[in-house]
């Protein structure tokens, strides 16, 4: 039963993660400036959840990389001079 419920959660996190990232991706094409990394941050590390449930190497290195060059982004806005 625990493992169903693991199952249950990783599948809400993985499907908000994907709406969250595509929302992120429509903010990017709008050019909707810093707030389209916020949110593809958050959905990133949605995805580095879901990844290592599934310990999915593949997957925890894209959006570990992914989450990293977001972070930069992020950190870079907020103490461009």
């Amino acid at each position: 039963m625990k493992d169903r419920k693991v199952k249950n959660k990783v599948w809400y996190v993985k499907w908000s993660s994907s709406i969250v990232l595509m929302t992120g991706m429509i903010f990017t094409a709008q050019n909707i400036f810093p707030y389209n990394l916020y949110l593809h941050t958050i959905g990133i590390i949605g995805w580095v959840y879901v990844s290592i449930v599934w310990n999915d190497r593949a997957l925890i290195v894209v959006n570990s990389v992914a989450l990293s060059i977001f972070l930069n982004g992020i950190l870079a806005t907020l103490f461009d001079k």
